[in-house]
């Protein structure tokens, strides 16, 4: 009886010693990462040189290019994981997609004000329907409807099956609006930094910081991710305890 209670001791004394450990070391990447992304706005503001034709506003490039990238990739996992729930019909994939979905949307907004700051300082207005901000407003227009679509429908299997069809449908039309309009029509967007040829062209500091910043905002988001799918498990654990 001894023997199993200190073995009982000893086990339950590893389990606390091994998640002190996982909370350390996740208080330490954390800080990691804000410190990267520290020293990337240090080097966006104070290092890395100004674009010809750009000027000082150069520095938003480093922002906004990746929260666009990043609202691409949200609405990707978004899509995969609805995909997920149509062929598993598992309750926890259709409310991850929907945590997607929103970081997604989110982070388009970021890409939109980005980009509107951009406009004004380049064409001396915020807006001015040119195609790459008609596409935007686009996309922002179609997710916000798979919103809209969520909150009518309050059957949970039915929302979550016409939820998931339409986010995989609406993810069809985001490399569309993002990479195919814009190029097809002829836009006031800068591009002094891609060529002719669509290859990067840029200074080895421009690079280095801008590929540092696209690095840091991808692993904030696949932080801020996570945390919205433990949130997920909780409230579906709290719902089965309830049941």
């Amino acid at each position: 009886m001894l023997d199993v209670e200190s073995k009982l001791v000893g086990y339950n004394k590893k389990s606390e010693n091994v998640e002190i450990q996982e909370t350390l070391m996740n208080k330490i990447w954390q800080f990691g990462l804000l410190i990267w992304l520290f020293l990337v706005s240090l080097a966006a503001f104070l290092w890395a040189p100004l674009a010809e034709g750009l000027g000082e506003y150069t520095r938003i490039l480093y922002f906004h290019v990746p929260v666009a990238w990043v609202t691409v990739l949200a609405f990707l996992i978004g899509a995969v994981y609805s995909i997920s729930y149509l062929k598993t019909r598992r309750i926890i994939y259709d409310q991850i997609a929907e945590s997607a979905g929103q970081l997604g949307l989110l982070y388009c907004v970021l890409a939109t004000v980005t980009g509107s700051i951009w406009a004004k300082v380049s064409w001396g207005s915020f807006w001015n329907w040119d195609p790459r901000e008609t596409s935007i407003f686009i996309l922002l227009l179609i997710y916000a409807a798979y919103f809209a679509l969520r909150s009518a429908i309050e059957e949970e299997e039915r929302k979550a099956v016409l939820s998931s069809v339409y986010s995989i449908f609406a993810f069809v039309s985001v490399p569309f609006f993002v990479f195919i309009v814009p190029r097809i029509y002829s836009s006031l967007h800068p591009d002094p930094l891609i060529n002719t040829q669509t290859k990067i062209n840029m200074d080895g500091k421009m690079l280095t910081t801008f590929l540092s910043s696209l690095f840091g905002f991808t692993v904030l988001f696949f932080w801020i991710f996570k945390r919205k799918i433990d949130l997920v498990k909780i409230k579906l654990d709290l719902r089965k305890m309830e049941n």
